[in-house]
C-alpha cells in the first residue's frame, strides 16, 4: 500500500501541470500529471502535499483544499495506491527546473488535451466542484483503465 498526493495548482484560468520526461524507468514517462508523491514517513497528507509541490517546483503553498481521495488498486502492478487529491489557490515563489519532468501552465480548458491517464480525464473534472470525492480507478496489469466508481460529499 502507498500513500500518496496529487495537487493541481491553479491561477488565471491555468493549471499547472507536469510533463513526466525526466526519471528513468517512470511508470509515468510521457504523461502529464499533477504534482505530488508518496508520503514520507509519519507526514499528513498536508505535510506530503506541501513538501511535494515544494521539491517539484519551488512553490510554497499558501492556500489549499482537498478535493478528494482516490484509491488505485494495484496501478504499478505491486501496490494499491491511496491519493489525496488537493487545489492549491495561494502560493509563492518562483518555478524551478523540476527533477520530475517540465513544469508548464496549462490553460484549463486544454488540459484535456495532454496525453493524461484516461482516469485522470474523468477526475480532474471533479476538482473545481463544490463537492469532495471518493473514488476507485481501475487500471488492469498494463496500465489500460477498466472503470471507476464514485461517491460525492
Amino acid at each position: 500500500m502507498k500513500l500518496a498526493t496529487l495537487c493541481y495548482i491553479k491561477k488565471d484560468n491555468q493549471t499547472l501541470m507536469l510533463h513526466r520526461n525526466k526519471k528513468e524507468n517512470d511508470y509515468h514517462e510521457g504523461k502529464w500529471n499533477g504534482l505530488g508523491g508518496k508520503f514520507e514517513q509519519g507526514e499528513s497528507p498536508e505535510q506530503c502535499m506541501r513538501r511535494e509541490i515544494f521539491e517539484e517546483s519551488g512553490l510554497t503553498v499558501q492556500s489549499a483544499t482537498l478535493r478528494g481521495f482516490i484509491t488505485f488498486p494495484m496501478f504499478d502492478g505491486s501496490d494499491d495506491w491511496y491519493v489525496f487529491v488537493y487545489t492549491i489557490e495561494s502560493f509563492t515563489g518562483e518555478l524551478i527546473d523540476s527533477p520530475e519532468g517540465e513544469l508548464h501552465w496549462i490553460n484549463n480548458d486544454k488540459i484535456l488535451d495532454l496525453n493524461l491517464w484516461d482516469g485522470d480525464k474523468i477526475f480532474i473534472q471533479w476538482i473545481d466542484q463544490p463537492k469532495t470525492f471518493s473514488a476507485i480507478f481501475y487500471y488492469d496489469s498494463h496500465g489500460n483503465f477498466q472503470n471507476h466508481e464514485v461517491t460525492f460529499y
